[in-house]
């Protein structure tokens, strides 16, 4: 029978391949929303020249007469099917990793998010769970592809690379801050990821929506017809934005009451450090100039998409390749 971190990887490795499993399904959902929304364009210009020929009758008999053309049926509203095999999928997936990351916390004898691998398979664990909890209220499954496919690399990466065998506990971890501080690190990281998917879709729908109103045949992905409209979107990224900064502030403080236990310190400009306070910088500016400056469409999705690739590059780079005072990735 094998140990419980040699089934925390079988599990983790089975929920990975069930993760691309879905980001298949969900590729073949996009590809459903486009042609959902070719079949509505072809209603939408059917009824045009329906509602054209009933007009000319008018004009040539002075009288409204009926016309012989049947009125068209109003469109079914559309099945997305592979977004809910999609969906199923990532829920299955999602099960598994819960299974991986408890199993490897009950090998460890402690919270499962030491070192880089734990936090990577933690960290993706809670950006599926947020995904799959905010699905249940507003309809997100446009996003599968983004975060089965971000948690396909983050964690297929992180079990080839980073991963290392059960140890036991650096010294200054051993605090109750490594359960509140890494935890509720990745909750903000899991909300960001959120937001910054969305501000991708903003920026492509504010593209599409720019090149209809100059008449171009060919505006974009014929998906896009299917989401929500960039201020939509933008609103929503915006919202996620929000509630990811609010626990990545409370990281920051977290963090440096951390180092007073540890190090004598609150701050010390570690490259960690000044890095989790870039990341605060960018989210704030993004915030502020949003809610106060009014400084909306494109350049806040840039922003949001700035700062979540300083979230990952904070979670991959500067864990791997920057040496200092929070040098527990595991690897030697």
């Amino acid at each position: 029978m094998p140990d419980l971190d040699s089934l925390s990887i079988l599990f983790i490795w089975t929920a990975i391949a069930i993760y691309a499993a879905a980001f298949v399904a969900y590729a073949f959902d996009l590809a459903r929303r486009s042609e959902v929304h070719a079949d509505a364009r072809l209603v939408r210009e059917r009824e045009a020249v329906l509602v054209g020929a009933g007009s000319a009758e008018v004009g040539a008999g002075g009288d409204a007469v009926a016309s012989d053309v049947p009125a068209s049926d109003a469109p079914a509203k559309p099945r997305y099917v592979m977004a809910r095999i999609g969906t199923a999928l990532t829920v299955l997936g999602f099960l598994f990793q819960l299974a991986a990351t408890i199993t490897r916390g009950i090998a460890a004898e402690r919270v499962p998010w030491a070192n880089l691998y734990e936090f990577a398979m933690t960290g993706t664990l809670l950006v599926v769970f947020v995904y799959l909890v905010v699905n249940t209220r507003v309809d997100l499954r446009f996003l599968g592809t983004f975060i089965t496919g971000l948690v396909v690399v983050l964690m297929g990466a992180a079990a080839i690379s980073f991963y290392v065998g059960v140890v036991p506990l650096m010294d200054p971890l051993k605090s109750v801050w490594l359960v509140i501080h890494v935890f509720v690190a990745s909750l903000g990281t899991a909300f960001f990821a959120l937001a910054c998917a969305l501000s991708v879709l903003q920026l492509m729908q504010s593209r599409r929506e720019r090149r209809i109103a100059e008449g171009l045949e060919k505006p974009g992905p014929r998906f896009l017809g299917t989401l929500p409209n960039a201020e939509r979107l933008e609103g929503m990224a915006f919202r996620f934005a929000i509630v990811g900064f609010i626990f990545w502030t409370f990281t920051l403080i977290a963090g440096a009451i951390w180092a007073q236990d540890a190090w004598g310190r609150y701050w010390g400009f570690d490259v960690k450090e000044t890095w989790t306070f870039i990341i605060w910088v960018l989210y704030a500016g993004y915030i502020h100039a949003r809610a106060t400056r009014g400084w909306r469409g494109n350049p806040s999705a840039w922003l949001s998409i700035v700062g979540f690739t300083a979230v990952i590059f904070n979670f991959t780079i500067v864990n791997v390749f920057f040496k200092g005072l929070h040098a527990y990735s595991g690897l030697s």
